[in-house]
């Protein structure tokens, strides 16, 4: 197993190391012509900025864009919904927001003007015509509603949720009336809920994991789906969205601590063999403990699934760094790479989508067993 492993890892560096040098030696074949064209278009061409691009993927939005630009852009307007005052303002699509002559997006809805700028939508104050900004690049001359618009990732989780509820219904239904062997989609689904059950949640939690069993096959693929999808080109990126890791991630803080048992309390406030003079030390750092457990189960599953999907794009957008900066020849001669990496990548993500689901599931279920020990 040992030499196993060390020629594997031979054989990956191997291969890395022929294709840097591929690379190299593609960069350096076409260097004279990539030269000569920078040199005659430099004054002509800005280099590609990717982070705009980007950032408007991996944040949420009123609109899910799929492709292109303008008229020719693939582009699903969604429902905006606010709420100012003690008063409904829509719903409406957002493609009702234009551009005015400052270059922000307005609209004016049932006598309420209002102003969208980097993704946040404003209320202008009563009188007022157009947006006034401080020195942080907020409207000063306005209020924030309450956002209940159904925004690009609420989109993409009711789409998930869509897909779930018609693969288990299937699934559900076929598992009923046939009691032979499963077949298709069953097939698949049934190792998972297994897996979930058996090597999860019963070992982590003991004898009572049947009550908490639901809240953690629904957690695991609730993650695994919107993993998934989110791998589909033009989709969103709702499991990278700190906002949607926060709400998991403190569920779990709940059920963990309502969960808790008289011998889970009493670790926490009076820790068993711990000196008196110890004690206000330790009891501030255990309840601190209680916070950092799913903090780090929320900063986890956002970091990873945003990281990946910054990795593919900056790869995608070498090209046409390449194209902007070094000229055509120079964007031809990287797309090959850059294509196999982003390949590459997205094999790469399909495990991480399922690891992360593993991961969330299999943390949540030991803190919710460490809570509902019984300690002898």
């Amino acid at each position: 197993m040992a030499e196993f492993q060390i020629q594997t890892s031979k054989i990956m560096s191997f291969s890395l190391k022929n294709i840097f040098v591929f690379v190299a030696l593609i960069l350096v074949a076409f260097s004279p012509v990539i030269a000569s064209e920078n040199s005659q278009d430099s004054t002509k061409k800005e280099t590609y900025n990717p982070v705009p691009a980007i950032m408007h993927h991996i944040s949420d939005s009123h609109e899910w864009h799929f492709w292109g630009e303008g008229d020719n852009s693939a582009t699903i307007h969604l429902p905006v919904i606010l709420w100012s005052n003690g008063e409904l303002i829509g719903p409406f699509l957002s493609s009702k927001f234009h551009h005015n002559n400052d270059g922000h997006h307005v609209v004016e809805f049932n006598g309420h003007k209002l102003v969208r700028v980097h993704g946040k939508i404003y209320r202008l104050n009563d009188g007022q015509k157009n947006a006034t900004f401080d020195d942080q690049h907020h409207v000063s001359n306005a209020t924030v509603p309450i956002d209940f618009s159904i925004t690009k990732n609420v989109a993409s989780m009711l789409f998930a949720l869509v897909l779930l509820l018609l693969f288990f219904g299937i699934s559900g239904s076929k598992a009923k009336k046939n009691k032979s062997a499963p077949s298709g989609l069953l097939s698949f689904l049934e190792p998972l809920v297994l897996f979930v059950r058996d090597d999860i949640v019963k070992p982590n939690i003991g004898k009572n994991y049947q009550k908490y069993l639901p809240y953690l096959l629904t957690l695991f693929f609730f993650i695994l789906m919107n993993n998934l999808v989110g791998l589909l080109p033009g989709s969103a990126n709702v499991t990278g969205n700190i906002a949607i890791t926060l709400v998991l991630s403190f569920i779990t803080l709940l059920v963990t601590n309502i969960s808790g048992n008289k011998s889970y309390w009493g670790h926490i406030f009076n820790p068993p063999g711990v000196p008196l003079a110890l004690m206000p030390i330790m009891i501030p750092i255990e309840i601190v403990g209680i916070f950092t457990k799913p903090f780090a189960l929320m900063i986890r599953l956002f970091a990873n699934i945003s990281a990946g999907h910054i990795i593919i794009l900056s790869l995608i957008s070498l090209i046409f760094m390449a194209q902007s900066g070094l000229g055509d020849v120079a964007a031809w001669s990287l797309s090959p790479v850059a294509v196999l990496f982003v390949l590459f990548m997205d094999l790469i993500e399909v495990l991480v989508a399922f690891l992360q689901a593993y991961i969330f599931t299999l943390l949540t279920s030991l803190f919710i067993g460490l809570a509902t020990v019984d300690h002898h």
